[in-house]
């Protein structure tokens, strides 16, 4: 039976091969796999740092950031964990753990100061085609939570990364806030919510078009749009050969890489897996989908400005805390509330219905099981969200949107996000969030699996992958020089020094157009 079973396992997962490849014989610097953010951030910083580097990018979708870099598939818009209260758990003891927290907002700091660099060198035209200044608010109701929400605040409050917040309980301030969410609320309810001016949304869909369009501008960057990565095979002379399939023309050409780079979302763990590095022996993904509830009534709209995030339902995954939450697409203004959960085999939202059970090896099916016998309350959220009927949607809505009427909202499908599995030696399997980067023993091929919160800490992600791959180049006079101008904070940490901290903000904000009036904090 173990042998049938590795049989079709093999057959599941079996490359394609270099048969029938043409060979290319020049060797590129370097191959990104997809063409979403991540990708996207990496060949941007790399050409900075590099000018004359190769790049290949490969991309099996007919355009760039279609999947999980998409406004309209990404959970997490201007992710700084302002109001995110999943990022700052109550221990067991009763107080705040903020480290993460504390981790979140630095790195997306770490990427403010790059997006302001590009455009104080005109290479970003339109920063507000991608970022706004959004408030950012965390709202709770009840005696424990309203504790709970203060003693967050406390804690916050006292960094400099979380100067500004301010908390209330009283119902008029509220109101001012977040007028739709206090509109006919039960006057008997115990109320609290925090607030950051400092917040954003970001679409990182336009902004991975505005990266890729530098990349491509600097020369020696070629994109392929509609070529799937069929195989990969570390050859003895420590280079990469990658097989990629034209989906057009049905063809299949062999490239030679330096570095390869796997950011496809969904999508990376499968050719993670045909790469055969023994680090990537036991890691598995479990598929979770996502909805909205969106309205484009104007007169709701005018009343709404926020981010306003509340706690997770018990079991969910962190990309499945509520929210109502303010978007900026495409230069017009929309609401959005959710996500609810949903569940497909689909690793992408344009993939295989396959692509699931694709990826589920001998080496990961036991941590697999594993991680979900560990977590039977995510089961439980997910069976829960898929029988969700039209009015139960709507209640959900009402908890913070008591007048909500179904009339004003549709329902829209979301990205797919896939929850990591990893195995542990001594636990077994588990469910692992956030997201982790992948290495080669000699550093020469990198995939980023995970979820949230992905984008917003993409620039910290990809100079965490110049570390582990590029440290020669990374320790050079030249390159040090070059990053301190990109990211004025880098090899600084901006939580234990306020002063630079402040500079920083000063300057990207009024760069980027974020700068509040007098009256804000």
């Amino acid at each position: 039976m173990r042998k049938l079973l590795l049989s079709l396992l093999c057959l599941c997962i079996a490359p394609s091969g270099l048969a029938n490849a043409k060979r290319i014989e020049k060797t590129i610097d370097v191959v990104l796999v997809g063409a979403g953010i991540m990708s996207a951030t990496l060949g941007a910083l790399l050409k900075e740092l590099e000018p004359d580097i190769s790049i290949e990018i490969f991309e099996k979708l007919e355009a760039v950031a279609l999947e999980s870099s998409s406004a309209w598939n990404n959970a997490g818009t201007g992710h700084a964990a302002y109001c995110e209260l999943n990022y700052t758990p109550e221990r067991a003891d009763g107080t705040i753990d903020i480290k993460k927290a504390l981790e979140i907002n630095e790195s997306f700091e770490i990427s403010k100061q790059f997006w302001a660099f590009l455009i104080e060198q005109k290479k970003i035209l339109s920063p507000q085609s991608f970022i706004n200044r959004v408030p950012h608010i965390s709202f709770v109701w009840g005696d424990a939570n309203v504790a709970f929400l203060k003693k967050r605040y406390a804690a916050l409050s006292q960094q400099p990364l979380f100067k500004g917040m301010e908390y209330s309980e009283d119902r008029d301030q509220l109101t001012q806030w977040m007028p739709l969410v206090m509109e006919g609320r039960s006057a008997s309810q115990k109320v609290a919510a925090t607030r950051m001016q400092l917040g954003t949304d970001v679409n990182f869909g336009t902004l991975t078009q505005d990266l890729m369009a530098i990349l491509l501008r600097s020369g020696n960057a070629t994109l392929h749009l509609n070529h799937e990565v069929m195989d990969i095979k570390h050859y003895a002379d420590a280079t990469w050969n990658i097989v990629v399939k034209d989906l057009k023309k049905n063809t299949k050409q062999s490239v030679k890489a330096k570095f390869v780079f796997i950011g496809a979302g969904g999508g990376t763990l499968a050719p993670l897996q045909r790469s055969g590095i023994v680090e990537s022996k036991g890691f598995g993904g479990v598929p979770v989908g996502g909805q909205w509830l969106v309205t484009d009534n104007p007169t709701l709209l005018s009343q709404h400005s926020a981010k306003v995030y509340g706690k997770a339902a018990l079991g969910s995954p962190p990309m499945s805390v509520p929210h109502l939450d303010t978007r900026i697409i495409n230069g017009k203004k929309a609401l959005l509330f959710g996500p609810f959960a949903t569940f497909a085999v689909k690793l992408l939202k344009n993939g295989s219905w396959l692509g699931f059970v694709e990826t589920i090896t001998l080496e990961n099916i036991v941590p697999m099981a594993e991680a979900g016998w560990h977590n039977l309350a995510l089961t439980q959220y997910l069976i829960t969200q898929l029988l969700l009927t039209p009015e139960q949607r709507l209640a959900a809505l009402q908890e913070y949107f008591p007048n909500a009427k179904m009339a004003d909202w549709r329902l829209e499908t979301a990205g797919q996000r896939v929850q990591m599995v990893k195995d542990d030696p001594e636990t077994g399997g588990f469910l692992q969030f956030g997201t982790e980067l992948v290495t080669s023993k000699d550093g020469s091929l990198v995939a980023l699996l995970g979820a949230s919160p992905g984008a917003s800490t993409a620039v910290d992600l990809m100079l965490r992958l110049l570390d582990k791959s590029f440290k020669e180049k990374l320790t050079s006079p030249s390159w040090q020089l070059k990053l301190k101008k990109m990211i004025p904070s880098y090899g600084h940490k901006l939580s234990e020094d306020p002063e630079l901290l402040d500079k920083v903000r000063q300057w990207d904000n009024a760069v980027i157009g974020l700068t509040l009036s007098e009256k804000h904090p």
